[in-house]
């Protein structure tokens, strides 16, 4: 076999794999460019005075091959419920360590069955290195060991801003599959709209709706917390109209699935956020920033709750993205794992701009 050297970012070209590109520049990587485009990866390539490597994740013989020669994958090609099955494949076939910035439910439960079989092969598998889970992962074990024993756990974030093409078509995939909460273990139903509250972040209080984030399965397999909801905050006039119409969007819920995840629909769908959505530039990004809200408790009224407050949210992936390929080459992992478990409940604060707060930081 290949003598293996370094990591490889594949999808390097879309939005979010520049940026994981250009961070792992400036903190002295030299990765291994990878896509199926190659009149996309060679301005990129050129840019950044990086190899780059034309790929096709159909083709599992060359995947395979390609994957011989790192010791670790970074996939930044979404929509990850399309694409992450085949890569993780290809990872485990050439003994390779596999890291993703999901944050689609499906691809997290995928992810966590290939535990043994990481193992076994002495790899990691680690879905959610970026916004989509890090902070909300960490925040989830942090409160975990406070309050031992905790059965609720509830999560909400804020600040997201403008998406990009990516988070677009991945949020459009988990329309299709519907809203979801955890309750006694399991995963079930959770109607957009029914579950609407107010939550006071660091910075203000904000209208939040319950949405099915990452961590009703990340954090499940973090802490064990039985019943886990996630929400996300949106403008207050929006969280009213979806909690007045829920039950009707419920009724209809089934039927608009079906029409949108029409394959002819859904190409056409992909092709208009890919033509429109361009991600938010370096500016907006350098005054954006991100809220997150946790809180724990337990059956005899116990709780716990905390805040935190980071960089946007792309600025956070890319650099908790390559953070994270750095705590795997030094720690040496195995196993299908979650960031907070392989890295501890303060890894997010190693985050550039990170703070959490156990109480409410005093008004400006």
């Amino acid at each position: 076999m290949t003598s293996r050297s370094g990591w490889m970012i594949y999808g390097a070209y879309g939005y979010t794999g520049v940026l994981v590109a250009e961070e792992a520049v400036r903190r002295g990587h030299r990765p291994l460019l990878a896509g199926r485009s190659a009149e996309k990866l060679a301005p990129l390539a050129s840019r950044l005075g990086l190899e780059a490597l034309t790929l096709d994740l159909s083709d599992a013989a060359a995947m395979t091959r390609a994957l011989e020669r790192v010791s670790l994958v970074f996939h930044a090609a979404g929509p990850f419920v399309d694409t992450s099955d085949s890569m993780i494949r290809a990872c485990l076939e050439a003994g390779t360590s596999y890291v993703d910035i999901t944050g689609e439910v499906p691809v997290f439960r995928n992810t966590f069955t290939y535990d043994a079989a990481a193992k076994k092969k002495g790899v990691v598998l680690m879905s959610g290195v970026g916004f989509d889970v890090v902070p909300t992962d960490c925040m989830a074990r942090y409160l975990s060991e406070k309050v031992p024993g905790a059965t609720d756990l509830e999560i909400a974030i804020a600040g997201l801003g403008r998406l990009s093409a990516g988070t677009a078509k991945s949020m459009f995939d988990g329309m299709l599959v519907g809203g979801q909460a955890r309750r006694g273990g399991e995963l079930v139903p959770s109607p957009t709209g029914r579950d609407v509250r107010r939550v006071r972040f660091a910075d203000r209080e904000r209208s939040v709706m319950a949405i099915p984030w990452g961590d009703i399965v990340t954090a499940y397999k973090t802490t064990g917390i039985p019943n886990i909801t996630t929400y996300m905050a949106f403008p207050r006039n929006l969280t009213a109209a979806a909690h007045d119409t829920w039950r009707l969007q419920e009724a209809i819920a089934p039927l608009t699935r079906a029409i949108l995840g029409a394959a002819p629909v859904k190409r056409a769908i992909v092709r208009l956020i890919e033509a429109r959505i361009a991600g938010p530039d370096e500016k907006a990004r350098e005054k954006g920033g991100s809220q997150v809200w946790a809180k724990v408790s337990d059956a005899s009224g116990r709780s716990a709750e905390a805040w935190l407050e980071t960089v946007d949210g792309y600025s956070f992936t890319a650099l908790a993205g390559v953070r994270s390929v750095e705590k795997i080459f030094a720690l040496t992992p195995a196993g299908a794992l979650t960031p907070a478990v392989a890295f501890g409940a303060d890894f997010a604060l190693e985050i550039e701009g990170t703070r959490r707060y156990d109480a409410l930081p005093p008004a400006p």
